[in-house]
């Protein structure tokens, strides 16, 4: 990992501290990638409660809740799919805030509709609040899996700012 996304892991972990929350991640394309980053900071067991990889659709729908309906309409990339992983993250865990991953990392599995690098993130608090954006990163497979773990964590650290603002 470089130091540019442990920094941002352990600024990630300040901001919780601060607000006393801890952080569950459910992943898919990044397979505990996040996960990992978090557990680099010293300490991060202060902040970071549980991951998840919910690798296959059955993961995500046997660990997560995700809906079997949400897999079939929508696929197991799409922002339907992490916004209902990043749910149920939440709710099966201990922490009051959640990211999710799911993705095409390449360099097979792309669409005309769904290409290599399209990954859907969602974050949810536990205040309700439910975040997710779609992203098409470039590149090859460990590229793509590096850029989506920096913007999980920026997105946590969005939802964070937001969460003490309306405080």
């Amino acid at each position: 990992m470089d130091q540019s996304t442990y920094d941002l892991a352990a600024k990630v972990g300040q901001s919780l501290i601060q607000r006393g929350w801890m952080l569950v991640t459910a992943e898919s394309c990044t397979g505990g990638w996040v996960g990992q980053a978090v557990t680099a900071v010293s300490g991060s067991s202060a902040w970071y409660e549980r991951g998840y990889i919910t690798y296959s659709n059955t993961a995500k729908c046997e660990m997560l809740g995700v809906q079997q309906a949400t897999l079939d309409r929508y696929g197991a990339v799409s922002p339907q799919t992490a916004q209902e992983m990043a749910i149920g993250a939440l709710n099966c865990s201990h922490a009051q805030i959640s990211v999710s991953i799911t993705g095409i990392a390449g360099p097979d599995g792309g669409t005309a509709e769904k290409p290599v690098g399209m990954v859907c993130f969602a974050w949810a608090a536990q205040d309700g609040l439910v975040q997710q954006e779609t992203h098409y990163f470039t590149g090859g497979r460990e590229t793509i899996r590096r850029q989506a773990v920096v913007t999980a964590l920026e997105g946590v650290l969005t939802m964070l700012s937001h969460a003490a603002a309306t405080a």
